[in-house]
């Protein structure tokens, strides 16, 4: 028959096997790489980034672009954005260029309303809930989204399906990109960035 000391040690690396698989149990993770392409050229990289654990997503995505606009340039972009129980809680966009400091994006949700701050001013407040956003359209096919909100400007863009698992995003400006998918993922997007037009690839 164990002692009392066997049955403590049997009882406690129970509670940790427990503990351990509670953590992880609803614990996924999803990885996207794309390529940057303007004039047939390989001109960057983008990595985005999936954690869903229990009733929070965490949404993350790095972009390094390096092209020529009048003069040679480097821009940086690194997205995080969360979403708990299918709301946006709160999103950072931090954008630089040439290693410099240039923009930084922060919306944040409290009090049923969000405040949107760049470069730590106060830009607005949206009081509608933002249950879909930009960077969800790397892993999620906007099947019945009419719109979606751009943590780097602060506003909503209109999606508009044109078929085929093809959809239009219209942002505040105008600009138009194009969104391609296949089997509810991203395969190809054309950006129209104003100065500089793009296609982002997907690697896998």
């Amino acid at each position: 028959m164990p002692s009392t000391n066997q049955l403590l040690g049997i009882f406690i690396f129970a509670m940790t096997l427990l503990s351990a698989t509670s953590n992880t149990v609803n614990t996924s993770k999803n990885t996207l790489n794309f390529t940057i392409i303007n004039k047939d050229k390989a001109i960057g990289t983008l990595k985005a980034t999936k954690v869903v654990n229990g009733s929070k997503t965490h949404y993350q995505s790095i972009t390094a672009i390096k092209t020529r606009v009048i003069k040679e340039i480097e821009v940086d972009y690194k997205y995080d954005v969360v979403f708990e129980d299918n709301l946006l809680k709160k999103s950072s966009v931090i954008i630089g260029v040439d290693d410099k400091p240039y923009a930084d994006i922060i919306t944040n949700r409290a009090d049923k309303t969000y405040l949107i701050t760049k470069n730590k001013k106060k830009e607005s407040v949206i009081e509608n809930a933002i249950h879909y956003a930009t960077i969800v359209l790397y892993f999620k096919e906007p099947i019945g989204i009419d719109s979606c909100y751009s943590e780097q400007d602060g506003s909503f863009n209109t999606i508009v399906p044109l078929g085929n698992h093809v959809y239009k995003k219209i942002n505040a400006k105008k600009h138009e990109n194009v969104y391609y998918y296949e089997g509810g993922y991203l395969q190809k997007a054309e950006i129209d960035g104003g100065l500089i037009k793009f296609e982002i690839v997907a690697e896998n």
